[in-house]
């Protein structure tokens, strides 16, 4: 199995852990258009807060002990000859190819250009304009938006923030209506004006927002975190539409592989596995994907072993900090419940350092 080539496209949370997994076992070639690891957990702090810019950064140069890393852009996946172009001419050979290119968030928790220099400039801008602000909108009430929401607060106690959000409840999604009170008590508390069931889209004039009521809210910075695009532009554009539901995301089977195709798999945001878009559930379908890669690549006629099924994460530990020092977590318990927990809690296993000594780690750095 060493001799066999694993070509996994994307670096994020999915890519490097598969490429982590495999590396050692096959010839593992882990291509990414950014030189470093994006940690995107960090990125809503990096563009709030001066001290936390380099913080998202984690060079590549220490994953893979046997396995390299190609910095570029895939244009095309040829099936026919089993290789992987790059922009540059390049063309990597192939036993499987991993699909894992994940999603597309809005600002600031988008790694904008293709250099950590390009980033680290776009979140110094959103700091800059953040500490200006006058009156700051964020405009959903999922997880992130509760997020950036306290982060701007925090930065910015004199300035008017509001939270607009289409929803009932904020954290609606999550399922948990207790964690959404204590999202609002908190940010209440701190004087960040809450909007409910406002579906709110740019107004007529510049500055302006408007609700679903017409109702009009002037603000001179905006932040919209209400979805994410899965990354397959570039699959459409290199005739594999077919691959694609009408979301645009890779449809797979229950073993993570690309419909109709053995060898092609796609893990992580990118595919439409339905479960809730979060880091567990990325690492969770890399670790099977890994597995069965290796049933794939060591079986063989009439002893092929059987690949293993996916089993979608519905509920899953989720933490959502108020800045570092609180926040609220869910955690599942038995029987269909969420244990709502509090400040402690949530500052301890994230909100502090937002796991980043955790993917240091995982990058073979020390966690510092």
């Amino acid at each position: 199995m060493r001799d066999r080539d694993v070509v996994v496209i994307g670096g994020g949370y999915a890519g490097v852990r598969l490429a982590k997994r495999l590396d050692g076992q096959a010839r593992v070639t882990l291509v990414d258009r950014k030189e470093v690891f994006f940690h995107r957990v960090a990125s809503l702090r990096a563009g709030v807060d001066p001290e936390w810019t380099g913080a998202p950064f984690i060079p590549y140069d220490r994953l893979l002990t046997n396995g390299r890393m190609a910095v570029g852009k895939v244009v095309r996946i040829d099936t026919s000859e089993r290789q992987v172009a790059l922009a540059t001419g390049e063309r990597l050979p192939y036993d499987v190819v991993v699909v894992a290119t994940g999603a597309d968030y809005p600002e600031p928790a988008r790694f904008t250009g293709t250099t950590p220099e390009e980033a680290a400039k776009s979140f110094a801008e959103h700091q800059q304009n953040i500490a200006i602000a006058e009156h700051a909108l964020v405009v959903g009430g999922g997880p992130s938006g509760v997020e950036l929401a306290a982060e701007i607060r925090l930065a910015r106690p004199d300035a008017r923030v509001t939270l607009a959000h289409s929803g009932p409840a904020l954290l609606h999604s999550t399922g948990s209506a207790r964690a959404g009170r204590k999202a609002r008590a908190w940010l209440e508390s701190h004087d960040v004006e809450i909007r409910l069931d406002s579906f709110m889209s740019p107004g007529n004039d510049f500055g302006t927002y408007r609700d679903a009521r017409g109702n009009i809210i002037d603000a001179d910075l905006s932040f919209w975190t209400t979805g994410t695009t899965p990354n397959t532009l570039w699959l459409r554009l290199a005739g594999h539409g077919d691959w694609l539901n009408s979301a645009g995301q890779v449809k797979v089977d229950k073993a993570l592989r690309v419909e109709g195709w053995k060898d092609v798999f796609a893990v992580g945001d990118v595919n439409n596995i339905s479960e809730l878009k979060l880091t567990p559930a990325a690492l969770a379908q890399a670790d099977l994907a890994a597995h069965n890669i290796r049933t794939y690549l060591q079986s063989s006629g009439k002893h092929r072993k059987e690949p293993r099924f996916y089993r979608p994460i519905h509920r899953t530990p989720l933490i959502v900090p108020f800045g570092p020092a609180g926040g609220v977590t869910m955690l599942p318990v038995p029987g269909g419940e969420t244990a709502v927990l509090g400040g402690r809690t949530s500052t301890l296993a994230k909100a502090k350092n937002l796991m980043t000594p955790y993917m240091r780690r995982q990058l073979g750095y020390t966690a510092a």
